[in-house]
């Protein structure tokens, strides 16, 4: 019993790390990871690297985007930061 007194600050500490630091980040990645697994033809997007684009064509793992001019990229999913909404 004496044991687990002088342990509980220890065991506080990593049980208010987990849900300070931990949990979070692992909710916003599941964000991230169901924002991916849904883009649609049409959504414009932003990329990890600031680019804006619109999503011309999909693959399992790879993203073809359309840009103002008319070019056309291929990145991969995962390069997808965000969809942002006409407004």
């Amino acid at each position: 019993m004496d044991l687990l007194i002088q342990l509980s600050p220890i065991i506080l500490f990593f049980v208010i790390f987990y849900f300070i630091l931990i949990r979070p980040q692992q909710k916003r990645q599941k964000q991230v990871q169901e924002m991916q697994n849904n883009l649609q033809k049409g959504d414009k997007i932003i990329t990890i690297g600031g680019l804006h684009a619109e999503v011309h064509a999909l693959d399992e793992n790879k993203v073809v985007l359309r840009v103002e001019d008319g070019t056309k990229l291929t990145y991969d999913r995962s390069a997808v930061r965000e969809v942002v909404s006409d407004s």
